[in-house]
């Protein structure tokens, strides 16, 4: 991973960017010699965000099924019913 002052982001962002585009890889950006933020893609981002939400979305249902919040087959399709219809 490349690690970039905050003074080089400031002077050289577009030369920064650039690369960041073209590697797809994150940059860590520092501040006073201690990690700050980290530089990721547009895109990358935005399938990491859906990826935490389903991710999420799986985890919520884990703990449904943990605790007994269950529908069997047929409940579900009655509830499910009214949408479907």
């Amino acid at each position: 991973m490349k690690t970039e002052l905050v003074t080089t982001l400031k002077r050289q962002a577009t030369k920064i960017l650039s690369e960041l585009h073209e590697s797809k890889e994150p940059v860590l950006i520092t501040e006073h010699g201690k990690p700050s933020a980290y530089l990721v893609d547009f895109e990358d981002y935005e399938s990491l965000q859906r990826r935490m939400q389903i991710l999420e979305g799986i985890a919520r249902g884990e703990s449904a099924a943990l605790e007994g919040r269950v529908l069997s087959h047929n409940e579900a399709k009655a509830k499910m019913k009214k949408w479907l219809s």
